[in-house]
């Protein structure tokens, strides 16, 4: 039967033509906007085609698609080739429940081993009864210190990377050193490819400045180069961000030859590698880094919140010397200093021997807590067996965000899928299960029970569904 009139039209976006104003692309992009944002229109919602929705506008299709591109790049939806145009997955999830709740297991957000802070505490006490412990609390080598980058370009050495001091910048943490990195080398509208899961404080980060995630397939071993290939012709990809020490959230690591095919691509076509390499602690010492590959198209980040302590808040930011005056620059005018008192209490666990020390007792509980998960889920060993998180599958059919609500409710506290998504996973939920981050082995214990028990239930629904139907 056709269609007789626009209150007809089963679209499942219908904005009121009313509420446009010129320019009339930005305002319907904010009209959609606000729509995902407020819940109105579901994530993985697929959006009504560009062409008919002009025509319910009365619109020329460019302003559509012009709108459809502003989204696309704020990360609010995506195209599936083929498809269709979908709302993101974690385009308007509330932001995890951070809030220290004793009657919760956390096994959410990745707290790394908090028990060994003591140690740093210790070193901490040391260096401020020292001699001029007051010059640490002032505003100068914001940077690092020469001391602190000498320190640093020895740590670097034991992974591999050998750099030159004057290539060499301590910044506040990861999140920090990835602000100044994209600030750099990126601007609105560029394109950086990632793996389909991610870690989500990058995909905030890329939002807010309107870079563009462009999600590539993997496999086991990550990143697979015919698809970087493959979307490489489709979209003019400036960048690509990676962790292959261990993927955050997948845990994946990726081989040497795997690696060497991706640098392989990004050379070949000029691009700049973002190596996050956090967990380079936890790999296998035979892998080299990427940036041992092709340093000139790497920018390489070593954070330590994970390894020693989260409080200290400190990453080396490694960067090809061709970069060095718009890294300082950029580092320089938005501020984005290093208290100097951290940057000293790293130093200090470094050299002193107290860092490794803490790695391998971390490495020895990770291990032991990696055998526990194993006993509740042996369809899903680890591709890493020092791992500070598993990445669980969910029985096909089960919602990622709806797992996680249901695991809060029974007292565990979890990351869905959806939180680490870009692009097209409509067909695949995942949690991940941060089995550093309770305090006792009976704790963690406790947690994977509930979480086999709600896997269990939620397998028994969706097949007496399926029966049903």
């Amino acid at each position: 039967m056709p269609v007789n009139s626009f209150e007809d039209y089963p679209l499942t976006w219908k904005p009121s033509k009313a509420l446009l104003k010129f320019p009339m692309y930005i305002s319907l992009s904010e009209l959609l906007e606000q729509d995902i944002l407020s819940g109105r229109l579901p994530p993985k919602t697929k959006l009504p085609p560009q062409r008919e929705l002009a025509d319910f506008l009365d619109v020329n299709l460019s302003t559509i698609t012009r709108a459809f591109k502003l989204c696309e790049t704020k990360g609010l939806i995506y195209a599936a080739v083929g498809s269709g145009t979908y709302v993101s997955p974690n385009a308007a999830l509330p932001n995890p429940d951070t809030q220290e709740e004793a009657e919760y297991i956390d096994l959410g957000p990745i707290k790394p081993y908090y028990q060994f802070n003591s140690i740093v505490a210790d070193t901490a006490r040391a260096i401020l009864q020292g001699p001029k412990s007051e010059k640490l609390f002032e505003f100068s080598f914001t940077l690092g210190t020469a001391h602190h980058k000498q320190v640093a370009q020895k740590w670097l050495a034991e992974f591999q990377i050998n750099a030159a001091m004057e290539d060499i910048i301590l910044t506040s943490g990861t999140q920090n050193a990835l602000a100044i990195a994209l600030l750099s080398l990126f601007r609105a509208g560029d394109k950086i490819a990632t793996d389909t899961y991610t870690y989500s404080n990058f995909i905030t980060l890329a939002k807010q400045l309107n870079i563009q995630l462009i999600p590539i397939e993997a496999d086991g071993q990550g990143m697979l180069p015919d698809a970087l290939e493959k979307q490489r012709k489709l979209h003019e990809i400036k960048g690509i961000y990676l962790m292959p020490s261990c993927t955050n959230p997948t845990g994946i690591t990726m081989p040497s030859e795997r690696r060497k095919a991706i640098s392989q691509i990004i050379s070949s076509q000029d691009m700049v590698l973002i190596e996050d390499d956090t967990y380079g602690f936890i790999a296998d010492d035979k892998i080299p880094p990427m940036a041992t590959m092709i340093p000139a198209h790497t920018i390489y980040l070593h954070g330590i919140s994970k390894s020693l302590s989260a409080g200290l808040r400190i990453a080396y930011l490694v960067f090809p010397h061709r970069f060095q005056k718009t890294f300082l620059n950029t580092a320089n005018n938005i501020n984005l200093k290093i208290p100097l008192l951290n940057a000293e209490i790293a130093s200090e666990l470094i050299a002193g021997g107290a860092a490794r020390e803490i790695i391998d007792k971390k490495c020895m509980l990770s291990e032991e807590r990696g055998r526990l998960y194993t006993r509740y889920f042996p369809e899903q060993p680890p591709t890493n067996p020092y791992s500070f998180f598993r990445w669980l599958p969910l029985p096909a059919g089960c919602n990622g965000y709806n797992f996680e609500v249901q695991a809060k409710n029974h007292g565990v506290k979890v990351l869905c899928s959806d939180r680490f998504a870009v692009g097209n996973t409509a067909q695949f939920a995942a949690i991940r299960l941060a089995t550093c981050s309770p305090r006792t082995m009976a704790d963690l214990e406790n947690g994977l029970q509930i979480i086999q028990t709600l896997i269990k239930e939620n397998q028994t629904v969706i097949q007496r569904e399926e029966f049903i139907i």
